[in-house]
């Protein structure tokens, strides 16, 4: 390994921060995590900086006055702006492009115009975008989260793009303008629930906070603990029964052995309460225990406040250690994404100065020879991943590769991957090659078609590339700068290490059911959030192992987990120092944290109001007296709004200085012309004429023109022309084919669903 891969992945870049708010600083503080230099400028009474997480979101960083910003914008590589009046103030026109070699990394907030903490603006964005509705609950109502995750989402979205920017630019010797809006990240965030089909219903979400689905949701035990049972398929439902003692369930007619009759509308009420009056019959660890003996998916419902201390989280390197200059010694999450082969930063805690400039650049870096410019399709232009992913979060990182425009080829098996046709929605833009990669010829063939490609992506359980003969050393022989990424459930190392990882098991051990939950129920977060997270971390950091083979360093190992992604999401919440006030916990349908600050019922629909005080509210007219316990104003106020329109709501809400924005579903939202016009939302029409609204332009390109609609493919539908590249022969080919080897399939015709859950 040479000198120059000895350093970690973006060492020589220069990022300049002047974003506000939580999604900004999340990404700028992703870019530092791989090696970036980063400073900020910022002035006093920015929101996001009197918050706890902003001691781990400004890791790495030095501080500046906002005057010095002009100084610094010349020599950067990257500027983060979160709102037009900051990139104006320090030269950056949103009507013009950059100076040229710059990438201007734009993250503009929800309604930048509007004076609200990013707590509550981030609440304000799952009520404009439909996804607190989406949510489930006892009485389907929308649902306040407690935490940030558009946010969050937003923020590690928008670094990937950066990245990807970056990555181009060292390709191509330009920069450009990359824009990631608040409804972008939300649409990444919520992409396996963000379908609607013109002919089907909206998924009724009045079934309860722990999910639709009996065998795949949480349960009380007799020591009043809580569990999540994650029998999601046969096998595991019918260990889960049999231990319980309710394999009868299968054999009632309303089900007669029909797997999906256990979560119809019917039926899922009479199924979960057998269920529940099961596992109140022993303590959770019993049960625990003899779902892990059977090899049965289950977790306990964790504290989130213990979940730094949980030994897999220190296995995986998520515990950072920094003496914040503002608060002092603190115990923050680490870094989300592995980057094991070259060196790694050296973390430090955020410090502040009067002034700053750039360190010098650790040496010349060159693009290798066989660089090209990219076509205009994308910052990924050019660039082949193989995604072996199956099932959601490889499949969906292919996707957001695919988005960023790499030509992505979906590897399966050949019977094809199970979520092929559920799971369309995030398996989009991609072109099929169905392969044996057991049979030595296909093993063969794939070997060569790794040596005309970029990436190879999977999602295994650790163990599973090296018994296929598909591990990173084996990889790297067929193409030597290869860059080999790899989500798992909990890594290969500690007490979970190695063991298969679910999203929801996650969100329960972590804390993240429980924080919603409060001390009600625990919470079963409609979002995959950890799914979702993991594949977009997963994209992140392989943008950052291309940027690093794009300068001439070679070629990378990433990897990241479901466990990772789950404190990298609670990131705000987790970090601790003395004397911090507590994070935030939710409740029963949580409508959110106090009465000024809720969802509420009105003639037409549903409202999220914000006001800064009682008082204020009384200048609105909604109450004639501030006096009042909270719970009381709650009635009060719920009286008021029942008997007004939203846009009424929205007219009393501003002309006492808060803020009130409709709860929309995701009808609502696709039906928005301006989710059109502004490639946020596409019709994708099936060759029968069907057709289903989602998301579709996932960020803007300045030099990208706007891209086609990506659709799903069929099993082995591209599998002669993929083959074809590889450069096997057509004889070679057909020869495959005819043993079994290779699939040949044709489209995917038509689907009408609406999401995963």
């Amino acid at each position: 390994m040479d000198q120059q891969t000895e350093r970690p992945a973006l060492d020589s870049v220069r990022v300049l921060d002047a974003s506000t708010g939580i999604a900004g600083p999340v990404a700028a503080m992703l870019l530092g995590d791989f090696g970036a230099q980063v400073i900020r400028v910022q002035e006093p009474g920015d929101w996001a900086d009197e918050l706890p997480g902003a001691v781990v979101w400004h890791r790495n960083k030095t501080i500046v006055p906002q005057s010095e910003a002009a100084g610094l914008v010349a020599s950067a590589d990257v500027v983060l702006t979160s709102d037009t009046a900051t990139a104006e103030a320090i030269g950056l026109s949103l009507r013009h492009e950059p100076p040229a070699g710059l990438v201007h990394l734009h993250l503009p907030d929800w309604h930048e115009e509007l004076d609200l903490d990013p707590l509550t603006r981030d609440r304000m964005v799952a009520a404009d975008y439909g996804v607190a509705r989406r949510q489930t609950s006892f009485g389907g109502g929308p649902i306040d989260s407690v935490y940030p995750f558009l946010s969050y989402m937003h923020g590690a979205w928008g670094a990937a793009c950066g990245i990807a920017a970056l990555v181009e630019r060292a390709r191509a010797g330009h920069g450009q303008r990359v824009v990631v809006d608040a409804l972008h990240g939300t649409m990444v965030a919520a992409i396996t629930t963000m379908m609607v089909s013109p002919t089907e219903p909206l998924p009724s979400t009045t079934v309860g906070p722990g999910g639709p689905n009996p065998t795949f949701g949480t349960y009380r035990c007799a020591d009043d603990e809580w569990l999540f049972l994650g029998a999601l398929g046969s096998k595991f439902q019918d260990i889960a029964f049999g231990l319980l003692g309710t394999t009868d369930i299968l054999d009632d007619p309303r089900i007669a052995g029909v797997r999906e009759q256990l979560y119809a509308p019917g039926n899922r009420d009479w199924v979960r309460a057998r269920l529940t009056e099961a596992f109140l019959l022993k303590p959770r660890e019993q049960w625990l225990t003899a779902l892990a003996d059977a090899g049965c998916p289950a977790s306990p419902v964790g504290d989130r406040d213990d979940w730094l201390d949980h030994p897999q989280v220190a296995a995986l390197g998520q515990r950072m250690e920094l003496d914040d200059p503002v608060v002092g010694p603190s115990l923050t999450v680490g870094v989300p994404v592995d980057l094991s082969r070259g060196a790694r930063p050296v973390h430090r805690a955020r410090t502040f100065a009067s002034s700053a400039t750039w360190q010098e650049r650790p040496g010349n870096e060159t693009p290798p020879a066989q660089a090209t410019a990219t076509s205009g399709g994308g910052p990924l232009g050019g660039l082949r991943v193989l995604d072996l992913g199956t099932v959601l979060a490889g499949p969906y990182s292919g996707m957001l590769l695919a988005a960023l425009g790499a030509d992505v080829v979906k590897v399966e098996t050949v019977k094809g991957d199970e979520l092929r046709v559920r799971g369309y929605g995030i398996a989009r833009g991609q072109r099929g090659l169905g392969i044996d990669l057991r049979d030595p010829q296909g093993y063969d063939a794939f070997l060569r078609l790794v040596g005309a490609s970029d990436v190879v992506l999977d999602n295994y359980r650790p163990g599973v590339l090296e018994r296929l003969r598909l591990d990173d050393a084996t990889l790297r022989r067929a193409q030597p700068d290869i860059v080999t990424t790899s989500i798992t459930g909990y890594g290969d190392s500690g007490p979970l290490g190695g063991h298969p990882g679910y999203d929801p098991v996650v969100q329960a051990l972590a804390g993240i059911m429980q924080g919603q939950g409060g001390p009600a129920e625990p919470v079963f977060s409609t979002l995959a959030i950890n799914d979702v997270t993991v594949a977009c971390l997963a994209a992140l950091g392989t943008c950052a192992a291309l940027y690093q083979r794009a300068v001439g360093r070679g070629g990378q190992r990433v990897s990241s987990s479901l466990a990772t992604a789950a404190t990298f999401m609670q990131s705000g919440e987790l970090v601790r120092y003395a004397g911090r006030p507590p994070a935030e916990i939710g409740g029963r349908d949580h409508p959110g944290p106090s009465a000024l600050s809720r969802f509420y019922r009105c003639t037409d629909g549903w409202v999220r109001i914000h006001l800064r005080s009682a008082q204020d509210a009384v200048a609105a007219g909604l109450i004639g007296d501030a006096a009042a316990p909270d719970e009381e104003l709650a009635a009060r106020l719920e009286r008021a709004l029942g008997g007004l329109t939203r846009d009424r709501v929205r007219e009393l809400a501003a002309s006492a200085g808060g803020v009130a924005t409709r709860a929309r579903d995701y009808r609502d939202l696709v039906s928005d012309p301006l989710t059109h016009a502004g490639g946020h939302i596409c019709e994708l029409v099936w060759p029968d004429g069907n057709s289903t609204f989602l998301p579709h332009e996932l960020a803007t390109f300045s030099r990208r023109r706007r891209p086609d609609i990506m659709t799903a493919t069929g099993h082995g539908e591209y599998s002669r022309e993929i083959l074809a590249a590889a450069g096997l022969d057509r004889e070679e080919i057909e020869q495959l084919i005819s043993s079994g080897a290779v699939v040949v399939g044709e489209p995917m015709y038509s689907v009408v669903g609406v999401g995963y859950r």
